[in-house]
């Protein structure tokens, strides 16, 4: 059964039913009721249930209930960034896309294609408790990008975002001074 139905601020009052299939309403514009950070994103509205003691956000991409971590919170909020400010189509975002890299599996934790499927962003979300350090968050993104040679990556923790173009000619990473909207990505 679902318990503690969650709206960020500024959603509307809405019923679902449960398990058994009896009516739950929940009150409009419920502030959560967990420790997470306020993010440097704009406010988007989420589903979060709890289940079995365990707080779990709606991932519209996925389709499913996921944990809420402080990651998973940044993730979420980005991929709303992404859709709603860069008018990236929800289709084309693919969330924790495993991949093999030198025989190990690996996941990226956003990665958007353009129209004919091919990679053009990765993202890379950490919990906004954890610094982004140049050497090693940025290590890891561009040792996925080895994989799927993207020209755009992102790396965030919701509080500080930071934005680079893969520039062939150079083989270096350009900073870009804000995230691109999705019509920039694929010019």
């Amino acid at each position: 059964m679902w318990l503690n139905i969650f709206y960020h601020k500024g959603s509307q009052s809405r019923s679902l039913r449960d398990t058994k299939g009896e009516k739950v309403n929940y009150p409009k514009s419920q502030k959560y009721k967990t420790k997470l950070k306020q993010l440097n994103l704009p406010e988007y509205s989420f589903r979060i249930i709890e289940k079995d003691g365990i707080k779990m956000i709606l991932d519209t991409i996925r389709r499913k209930y996921v944990k809420l971590t402080p990651e998973e919170w940044v993730r979420q909020n980005f991929v709303q960034y992404l859709i709603h400010e860069g008018k990236y189509p929800p289709g084309l975002i693919g969330i924790e896309t495993m991949f093999k890299f030198n025989d190990l599996r690996r996941r990226t934790d956003i990665l958007v294609h353009n129209r004919r499927g091919e990679p053009i962003l990765i993202v890379e979300c950490k919990s906004p408790d954890v610094e982004i350090d140049e050497n090693k968050i940025f290590d890891q993104v561009t040792t996925y990008n080895m994989k799927f040679k993207v020209p755009y990556v992102v790396v965030t923790n919701g509080l500080y975002h930071y934005a680079c173009k893969f520039d062939p000619e150079k083989n270096k990473y350009e900073y870009l001074l804000v995230i691109p909207l999705y019509e920039d990505l694929i010019q």
